[in-house]
């Protein structure tokens, strides 16, 4: 497996362009199988997620088609639909992959789907998934890990779906199965995260009927047909927050071209706190440390418009070299701290009670050879490499091309002495 080495201490400065957003260009993919028109995606990352998709979406039947351009544009038709079988092969590769349960069923009322596999966080069982499309009226099964579904009399009917929780992925999976439903179907206790309201444009665009985006009621007036379109992805709300705390830990001066303050204002005003200057551009944003160390600060994750569960790893990377102390709780995944240990073995001084970390600062971190073992834990000890003193080699970084493009090649055109090892 590949390795990326960083040997740290050196400041960052320059601009880096951030990538189009994973977590809406999954989901987006997945309106594809609502139409047998052709819908084209812009501004699709580079990304190991993508790829995994796209194959999934090819064993069912999608043509993909790729342009090679600055930004990549995606080309997706599910003309002849051959396949209603998500096998586990591809599934467990991508917990987003069960995304396509919703389209399966609306388009032709019928789908067999692989229980998600994914990042080895937390359970995150799919039992909103599955009984908000019941109440649409699909007859839901599992048997022998997957998920057996059909819809009797082929067409789901709209109804009102009260999450008990907020999730993510039950709101994407929901609002595309409702959106060629018959009837009404209100979403309420909705995702508010910015990838849902542009999944919710771009259905719009294809001739579905939503009401109520960037809220939490999501009003839907099922269609008999949605048509293709073209639409923009996003940028990368994650990937915009990285790089700002990158800019952080390593005393940097980063302008994000593309990052939007208004999809991360909680991570802003937390790293503001903590003595970051962040400023929009014509561009994007200008992210700075200011008036010399940083200073803890305490941080709970919690659903958008929340700090993000998915940049609490990073966050405590910075917390490890600020002054004083910070409390980091977690209350959306209950295996989220599996970094605490490869940051402690790089000198940091945290101490796990149940949901909360206690980061106590030190005054340097030093190099060591570490482990990821998640997507943005992986990133986590990339960020605590840039600011140690000596050489930090970050193991299984698979983990990190499923969601960060080109990472090394961005930071090295900053400054960064980083460079990915190959395997052999």
């Amino acid at each position: 497996m590949d390795k990326i080495r960083i040997r740290g201490g050196k400041p960052l400065n320059g601009q880096i362009t951030i990538s189009g957003a994973k977590n809406a260009a999954l989901p987006l993919m997945a309106t594809a199988l609502l139409t047998d028109d052709t819908v084209t995606l812009v501004n699709v990352p580079r990304l190991a997620d993508i790829d995994s998709m796209a194959h999934l979406l090819v064993q069912l039947g999608v043509e993909v088609a790729m342009s090679q351009r600055a930004e990549r544009e995606m080309r997706l038709t599910a003309a002849d639909i051959r396949d209603t079988t998500a096998p586990y092969d591809l599934v467990r590769k991508m917990r987003a992959s069960v995304l396509v349960l919703g389209p399966l069923l609306a388009r032709t009322g019928q789908a067999q789907v692989s229980l998600p596999g994914g990042c080895a966080i937390g359970t995150r069982p799919i039992d909103l998934h599955l009984k908000g499309l019941s109440e649409l009226g699909a007859e839901i099964e599992l048997r022998e890990g997957y998920v057996q579904a059909k819809v009797p009399g082929g067409r789901l009917k709209g109804a009102k779906i009260v999450f008990p929780k907020v999730s993510v992925g039950a709101t994407e999976n929901l609002l595309m199965a409702a959106a060629l439903a018959e009837g009404e179907t209100v979403l309420v206790n909705a995702a508010r995260e910015p990838e849902i309201s542009d999944l919710a444009r771009c259905l719009n665009a294809m001739g579905a009927r939503i009401e109520g985006i960037d809220t939490e009621t999501l009003r839907i007036h099922g269609v008999e047909r949605l048509r293709g379109c073209r639409h923009r992805i996003i940028s990368d709300r994650v990937e915009t927050g990285t790089y700002m705390m990158a800019a952080a830990i390593c005393d940097g001066d980063l302008e994000l071209v593309g990052g939007s303050l208004d999809h991360i204002g909680a991570v802003a005003k937390s790293l503001e706190e903590a003595g970051l200057s962040i400023a929009e551009t014509n561009r994007g944003l200008r992210v700075r440390r200011v008036n010399g160390p940083l200073t803890g600060v305490d941080v709970m994750t919690e659903p958008f418009p929340g700090f993000p569960t998915d940049l609490q790893a990073q966050m405590m990377s910075v917390m490890a070299t600020a002054t004083g102390a910070s409390m980091i709780t977690e209350t959306i995944f209950e295996n989220r701290f599996m970094h605490v240990p490869e940051l402690c073995r790089m000198g940091a001084n945290i101490n796990v009670h149940g949901a909360s970390a206690m980061v106590r600062g030190v005054k340097r971190l030093t190099g060591a050879p570490v482990m990821a073992t998640d997507l943005r834990a992986s990133v986590s000890l990339v960020l605590a490499g840039l600011a140690a003193e000596g050489e930090t080699v970050v193991n299984r970084v698979y983990h990190l091309d499923r969601g960060y493009e080109r990472l090394e090649e961005k930071l090295a055109a900053c400054g960064a002495e980083i460079e990915r090892i190959a395997a052999g």
